[in-house]
């Protein structure tokens, strides 16, 4: 568009020059040579601008002549530039639609067109190739060549760090990792398998110094960052614990601000706080938590921040997190817990049941049967609540990659990722093995008949006999698992006179699952108690 004005601006300038000597009539001499010529100042411009256009046209063909050879070489060179590029990008395609055939081709009919040094697309279509064909030794051999060449170096250790992983062969596949990252830290891939190999070593302050990297060069989110060094922090806290505690202290602290609602953290900080007897700001820091998200690591430690407390003092510690997180199962389970080992039980007793209401798990029967075993020693009612215990969903754990483990870790044991492990429950056990109605209603149990108080009388006289043998008989129902067959007065009748009369039997009552302790095998045992564990 500019280019347009300025050719209007010119032409419109060329037209009122000429306007202008067009009003303005004149005569121009030129004497040369002895002889005077004479033209009109009209005339002798437009003889001077066909002059200048002549010269110009002349020197255009002169210089086109010259430059004929450089400009024929030249059309052939891009002409076949174009060709190899063409067979280039048909070679990429097909590698990546898995045709290895015609990647091979078209790497092959590239080479020929264009040099691989101008073009270093043609060393990584030669590799996949190679990939494709199965020659994993020539494609190895290709990456390491890309070595050499600092614009190809990247690409190089990258498919290098695939042919380790694809070997099973860590140790390589790191060290390829870790010489990328170095270099370019922004790749996600080099900078995540390098992570993964100073966590796995317990590098914990190159780890976070590349995740400081990572953060800097925005290849992750600045929450995500602030995650992982909160966890990486307080790895480092559980390490320097026994070895440096200020140290420990400075990170765990550190940890817990980037993470408030990181359980991991805020125990640890909170630990360190207690060793150090500031007990004041490591339970505000618990309780932070606590309210945010109530574990059970965290209540067995804020029960226990003063080791000399007795038992009631620890009682109240309890009750005062049931009071910042209300409702809740873990809550109840925490006061039930501590008013057993004070020997509250109708306060334990009331609380476990609570929190069974709110979450059916194996931890809550497991704690009712301690405190009946604790109160009464009723083994029928502990073996009931074993049961259920049993048949009851787990309770949440440190669970990563299908590992499950009692404390948390930084790592996962099996893929060694950052940050793996959760808490939740763990998978469940095969099939729905408990009823969420069966502690809302209890087995109907079936109470035998009482005896008769007199004799079964036999009936001996032939008339009587016969009445009863003539008259019609009721169809015989279908005998069931819940049906009895009837005795008439027909089958007594059948009795010989000689027989002894006996007593009917006693219907027997279907029993529960666990009929309990019969109270004379009770009498009989040792007085010893019952003990869950």
């Amino acid at each position: 568009m500019i280019r347009i004005l300025i050719f209007l601006a010119a032409v419109f300038a060329l037209g009122l020059g000429f306007a202008w000597l067009a009003d303005r009539p004149g005569e121009m001499v030129v004497t040369f040579n002895g002889y005077q010529y004479q033209v009109s100042l009209m005339v002798a411009a437009v003889a001077i601008v066909a002059v200048v256009a002549a010269v110009m046209i002349v020197w255009w063909l002169i210089k086109s002549l010259w430059n004929s050879p450089y400009t024929i070489s030249r059309y052939f060179r891009v002409r076949r530039r174009d060709r190899g590029y063409q067979a280039l990008s048909t070679g990429m395609i097909a590698a990546g639609a898995g045709d290895g055939a015609l990647a091979r081709k078209k790497s092959k009919e590239a080479a020929k067109l264009i040099r691989s040094d101008q073009e270093p697309l043609i060393q990584l279509l030669e590799a996949q190739a190679s990939l494709l064909e199965g020659d994993h030794e020539g494609a190895r051999e290709k990456f390491e060549a890309m070595l050499d060449d600092p614009e190809m170096r990247l690409l190089g250790l990258r498919g290098l760090y695939l042919e380790a992983e694809r070997l099973g062969d860590r140790n390589a596949a790191r060290h390829y990792a870790g010489r990328a990252a170095s270099v370019a830290p922004q790749l996600a891939w080099a900078a995540e398998s390098t992570l993964e190999d100073l966590t796995g070593r317990g590098d914990w302050d190159g780890a976070l110094k590349l995740v400081e990297a990572q953060k800097s060069t925005r290849q992750i989110e600045r929450d995500a960052a602030n995650r992982r060094r909160a966890v990486l922090l307080t790895a480092k806290a559980q390490a320097l614990t026994d070895s440096d505690p200020n140290a420990a202290k400075a990170a765990a602290l550190e940890a817990n601000k980037l993470a408030p609602d990181f359980a991991p953290a805020a125990v640890a900080a909170a630990n360190l706080l207690f060793k150090q007897n500031d007990v004041r700001k490591g339970s505000k820091i618990l309780e932070a938590v606590w309210k945010a998200e109530p574990h059970p690591e965290i209540a067995e430690l804020y029960t226990h921040a003063r080791p000399g407390d007795a038992v009631v003092d620890r009682l109240n510690r309890a009750k005062k997190l049931q009071e910042l997180k209300r409702n809740n199962a873990e809550s109840s389970m925490t006061v039930a817990r501590a008013a057993l080992d004070a020997q509250d039980f109708s306060t334990a007793r009331r609380e476990a049941e609570a929190a069974i209401r709110m979450d059916r798990r194996e931890g809550a029967y497991l704690l009712l049967a301690d405190i009946e075993e604790a109160e009464t020693g009723d083994q029928g009612k502990i073996r009931q609540l074993l049961s259920k215990a049993v048949r009851a969903p787990r309770d949440p754990a440190w669970v990563a990659d299908g590992v499950v483990s009692e404390r948390w870790a930084p790592v996962s044991p099996v893929s060694g990722k950052l940050d793996a492990f959760a808490w939740r429950a763990p998978m469940e056990r095969l099939g729905q093995l408990i009823d969420s109605h069966e502690d809302e209603a209890d087995v109907p149990v079936l109470a035998a008949p009482a005896k008769p108080t007199k004799e079964a009388e036999v009936i001996d006289h032939p008339a009587v006999a016969k009445t009863i043998s003539e008259a019609p008989t009721e169809p015989k129902p279908a005998v069931g698992d819940d049906q009895v067959t009837p005795v008439t007065a027909a089958a007594f009748a059948a009795i010989p006179n000689d027989a002894e009369p006996v007593e009917p039997a006693e219907e027997l009552a279907r029993l529960p699952d666990d009929p309990g302790v019969d109270p004379d095998d009770e009498a009989e045992k040792s007085p010893r108690r019952f003990r869950l564990f």
